[in-house]
């Protein structure tokens, strides 16, 4: 690892961190970056998996407004990240992933334009709403949360696009308040997978360092963004990027 190879890879989880914390594409940045950095393919995707978890300590130790009260509904929804990252990990670890890449542009595609349509509650579109008291979460979202930490743990590409769909569809918050819940989730999730990772998988250590500085750091930044930006532009923002990177793996998978 080179003076250069470091620097490069702390201002990627810096700008993959930000990115991550706030439209949960983390990935999107910090991944190139280790395959500039010279890691093959698997190596690269493991190794972006244990920094990622770093993005979600910055991105939750700087979300305390949003998560203030959430306690229980954090604990029902954590579980099952916890259960489906590791399922999703040993699945990476036993599985091929070719035929998987062909469904995953189609699943985040389908959670870009449930960003892009739908509409946020009338007395949460005000910035930096809190959780509603009278909210109460659908019997299946936990289950809900499982999968699409299957996925998270398996392949990962936004994944926080997929939770934050999944939040603001079925629980009335807003904006701010399901990022902060996506956060803690995906964070779970990613420990998860990481730990698996980090005894059964070449994990590069040296690149995961720099990588995950950055990521705190930006990780750190993104709530406070997410809690000033207007709401209805940044929702549109996450969801056209979304799109953009669904288009580029199909592009992948089916090119």
């Amino acid at each position: 690892m080179t003076a250069a190879e470091f620097a490069l890879l702390v201002l990627a989880g810096i700008g993959g961190g930000l990115t991550g914390s706030i439209a949960g594409l983390a990935s999107l940045v910090s991944y190139p970056a280790l395959l500039a950095a010279g890691l093959p393919p698997v190596a690269a995707n493991v190794t972006n998996t244990v920094a990622l978890v770093l993005n979600g300590v910055g991105s939750v130790s700087a979300s305390g407004p949003e998560l203030r009260g959430q306690g229980r509904r954090l604990l029902r929804l954590t579980g099952g990240a916890v259960l489906g990252g590791a399922a999703g990990a040993a699945l990476l670890l036993l599985t091929p992933s070719d035929a998987f890449e062909r469904i995953v542009p189609w699943l985040i595609a389908g959670a870009a334009v449930a960003l892009l349509v739908q509409r946020p509650p009338r007395e949460l579109a005000e910035r930096g709403a809190a959780a509603h008291p009278t909210h109460r979460d659908p019997w299946w979202l936990p289950l809900a949360v499982l999968a699409v930490a299957v996925y998270g743990g398996y392949f990962g590409a936004a994944a926080g696009v997929m939770l934050l769909a999944l939040f603001l569809l079925s629980t009335g918050e807003g904006l701010a308040v399901g990022n902060a819940l996506r956060n803690v989730v995906l964070g779970a999730a990613n420990l998860t997978a990481a730990i698996g990772f980090a005894v059964f998988a070449p994990v590069a250590w040296s690149a995961a360092l720099p990588l995950a500085i950055g990521l705190f750091v930006g990780g750190r930044l993104g709530p406070r963004v997410v809690r000033r930006a207007p709401q209805t532009l940044l929702r549109r923002l996450i969801g056209l990027a979304g799109l953009g990177l669904a288009v580029h793996l199909a592009v992948q998978a089916y090119g």
